[in-house]
């Protein structure tokens, strides 16, 4: 089972070490099978913390792409 906690790097490096053993064709099937569903978890793991990255973003830059103003609730 893939790890939730794991930084996108991390989810990424695993993912390349992945394609990489599958691509090389000299896998097992059994195994092949295995990579691919580990691939697929690690693959959603990554679009998922990208679309956090993407929200985050899209609060931090206002609507015409340019910084909006940062301040801490009630200091001025």
């Amino acid at each position: 089972m893939v790890q939730q906690k794991r930084s996108f790097e991390e989810a990424i490096a695993q993912l390349e070490e992945i394609v990489t053993k599958l691509e090389q064709g000299d896998v097992p099937l059994e195994d092949a099978i295995s990579y691919f569903k580990e691939g697929m978890e690690l693959s959603k793991i990554c679009h998922e913390k990208l679309q956090n990255v993407e929200k985050q973003m899209t609060v931090i830059l206002g609507e015409n792409g340019e910084l909006r103003p940062f301040s801490i609730g009630g200091e001025e």
